[in-house]
């Protein structure tokens, strides 16, 4: 299964941005820790962008280079980019979103998701193992 792993803003700041909230783990662990526990099986491509053009298209290179799915951390687009929303909707791949902190204990404006409802699942406040977690769900239906 070939897989497109998004993460948006602040994404690269992990470890140093709100170690409480997000952990002492850094991007590259990040990536480490998902490649070592999913990577055998899976070709997976990370990619971080602060950038919500950027992001969208890489939602939609995920489609024309035949990927078949798609992990999405859209960190604070989550709650302003209906932008990202569209693209997500628009390309024919299932997405499942990730969020590391549990945004519904966070603060109001970060409870409401524009990307929820055009994901096949939502996983928040898992940590890094929310990655896995929606992994293992898109290896159940691709």
């Amino acid at each position: 299964m070939k897989l497109l792993i998004i993460n948006g803003p602040n994404i690269n700041l992990l470890g140093i941005r709100e170690p409480e909230i997000y952990g002492r783990e850094t991007y590259a662990d990040l990536v480490r820790y998902i490649s070592d526990n999913r990577g055998i099986e899976n070709e997976l491509e990370f990619v971080q962008s602060n950038h919500e053009g950027e992001i969208i298209d890489q939602v939609q290179r995920g489609y024309f280079e035949g990927f078949d799915g798609i992990v999405i951390n859209p960190a604070a687009y989550t709650h302003t980019s209906i932008a990202i929303r569209d693209a997500i909707k628009s390309v024919p791949l299932p997405a499942v979103e990730v969020h590391i902190s549990d945004i519904a204990e966070r603060e109001d404006f970060r409870r409401h998701s524009y990307i929820s409802d055009v994901s096949i699942a939502t996983i928040s406040g898992k940590g890094v193992d929310g990655y896995l977690e929606a992994i293992d769900i898109l290896d159940k239906i691709i």
